[in-house]
């Protein structure tokens, strides 16, 4: 099978699709396809053992566009299937005029994240259906049901999206949930030695993202301005850091809080493995690969009941969850979780088996036979 995968961001990018479209392309290179990659980037990505071309985002962003939706058509061409993880409008154009069989792995809904980088809406992706964003606003969503429903197939990482998607008229039988796989993990230190390597005294929380406005983290930041002694390590990096830095100077915490800035995939599984919890302050989420990532390296994660948080998180069982959008109950879930140590050692012992179902070889193997069936119909 010769397979094209599309990615908006790949590393040293931040964010789940520069995690997962990698990790994909490595599987089913290994599997015997041939596979090529497109994407966008600031500089010519690390070489691979499969081809990765790219357009440069340093272009004008209509260009830029264009250029990408020519770069998959040409390369589609020459493909069985399109695997696409960002870039939906081009994809969708590319693969169209190529006469190719596309499918698309959604992390959000498309239009509502459009929306939000044009500032048209506010609010939660769960308000954006009702409408809003005005005309404008209505085109984006004509757009993304236009993308979806002409795609052969479409997976959703949790139900929660999978609901959304068939709310936009997209037929059942086309859409279904592929959770994110548990990274492939590399042999890693003790903990206690990690925690000495990264500079770790006492009660310590982690997050690793892009610092964006779905991200929410000044609520992190004041649920650790609520716990005395603790300490939060943010790992990653966006448009919101320099309020982000703002804001714990403002809370009082700007000595608790440490800003790594983007580090690689494997640094951040360290630091999660190394931290007593992982921290998740979203506003919106679907099924974040970094709750994944720190549940599988054994760390319990304190979160928002966001999204299709919920279907990875559970309750007193791996992690701690609050309503979505309580600040108060973020301090007090962070104040209980530290204040009792049996229930830190219980959350810490069943985190790892709690997403052992998501191993790499079983989420990618139902995807590459989808991948198999759509290009040979």
């Amino acid at each position: 099978m010769r397979a094209l995968i599309v990615s908006g961001i790949w590393p040293p990018d931040v964010g789940g699709p520069a995690s997962h479209a990698p990790d994909v392309a490595r599987f089913l290179a290994g599997r015997g396809h041939d596979v090529e990659v497109v994407t966008t980037a600031e500089r010519a990505p690390a070489p691979e053992d499969y081809s990765v071309r790219w357009v440069s985002r340093s272009l004008p962003v209509g260009v830029r566009h264009l250029r990408g939706a020519a770069l998959v058509r040409s390369r589609a061409r020459r493909a069985d299937v399109v695997y696409t993880t960002g870039m939906f409008g081009r994809s969708s154009a590319g693969a169209l005029a190529a006469r190719r069989p596309y499918v698309v792995k959604l992390t959000a809904d498309p239009a509502f994240e459009r929306s939000r980088r044009r500032g048209l809406v506010e609010g939660d992706v769960d308000q954006f259906q009702g409408g809003g964003g005005g005309p404008l606003g209505f085109a984006l969503r004509r757009a993304r049901d236009f993308e979806l429903r002409r795609a052969a197939y479409v997976y959703c990482p949790s139900a929660y999206l999978r609901k959304l998607v068939l709310g936009w008229g997209i037929s059942p039988d086309r859409v279904s949930v592929l959770p994110n796989p548990v990274p492939a993990l590399p042999a890693l230190p003790e903990r206690e030695q990690l925690r000495r390597e990264l500079g770790l005294n006492g009660a310590t929380l982690a997050f690793a993202g892009r610092l964006t406005a779905q991200k929410s983290l000044t609520r992190a930041l004041d649920a650790v301005a609520a716990a005395d002694g603790v300490r939060l390590v943010i790992a990653g990096d966006g448009p919101d850091r320099a309020a982000l830095e703002r804001h714990a100077a403002d809370v009082g915490v700007a000595d608790r809080v440490t800003f790594l800035g983007a580090q690689p995939r494997r640094r951040v599984v360290e630091l999660f493995r190394a931290a007593d919890a992982s921290i998740l302050s979203s506003s919106w989420e679907n099924f974040p690969h970094t709750v994944v990532e720190a549940l599988a390296v054994g760390t319990p994660v304190l979160a928002m009941e966001a999204g299709g948080v919920a279907e990875v998180v559970r309750d007193g069982v791996n992690g701690l969850l609050v309503p979505a959008g309580d600040g108060a109950a973020l301090g007090e879930a962070v104040r209980r979780y530290f204040g009792d140590a049996g229930l830190r050692e219980r959350l810490r012992s069943a985190a790892a088996s709690s997403v052992a179902a998501y191993a790499p070889e079983r989420v990618f193997g139902e995807l590459e036979t989808t991948l198999r069936r759509v290009a040979s119909a």
